[in-house]
């Protein structure tokens, strides 16, 4: 629908949080909360869609969906559970390992997080300029991170990549050209 939108000219952007490009209905293996996120994971069609309108562009943004959730919440079962999982420190990562997966160049990959939806939003922001803010993520996009709920800076350390892998270790983050976060090791 959005595509066919689109096509009419009508003036609409569309987002997917980076947990749905990735995962399916078949990842909620018996039923686990860390999975319980609203909208549900869907099929694996419906995610492979999602990709596919990434890569042609009906799909303007990639978005972390930080929603996280106490770990008390994340106890109980599937439907007991609070909904949302912890994304703002794996949206980066989600996008480099789809950007892999899919053949998508990294520089189309980053502007699905960076200088796509700040144009949506009419912000001054998401790309490197003469005079711009210094707002930089600096990055090996070769270096890889096991998650572990420790790493997490988040309240809730809930999420389903716990064990997972995944591309891009940050090593900077400035903010108007101050160096707010740096790794250790």
């Amino acid at each position: 629908m959005v595509r066919k939108a689109k096509s009419e000219g009508l003036p609409l952007s569309c987002d997917v949080s980076a947990h749905h490009v990735h995962l399916s209905e078949m990842d909620l293996g018996y039923f686990d909360s860390q999975c319980h996120v609203i909208p549900p994971f869907r099929s694996v069609r419906d995610r492979d869609g999602l990709r596919a309108g990434l890569a042609d562009g009906s799909i303007d943004a990639i978005c972390s969906d930080h929603a996280p959730v106490d770990e008390d919440a994340k106890q109980m079962p599937f439907g007991e559970s609070d909904p949302g999982t912890t994304g703002l420190e794996l949206l980066l990562p989600l996008v480099l390992k789809w950007s892999a997966e899919a053949g998508v160049a990294l520089p189309a990959a980053l502007a699905k997080i960076t200088s796509g939806p700040a144009a949506i939003l009419g912000l001054p922001a998401g790309s490197l300029a003469v005079g711009a803010a210094a707002d930089l993520c600096v990055f090996d996009p070769e270096a890889h991170v096991r998650i572990t709920p420790d790493m997490l800076k988040s309240q809730g350390k809930n999420t389903p990549y716990i064990g997972y892998e995944l591309p891009g270790r940050v090593r900077y983050t400035l903010v108007s050209g101050s160096i707010v976060y740096e790794s250790v090791g």
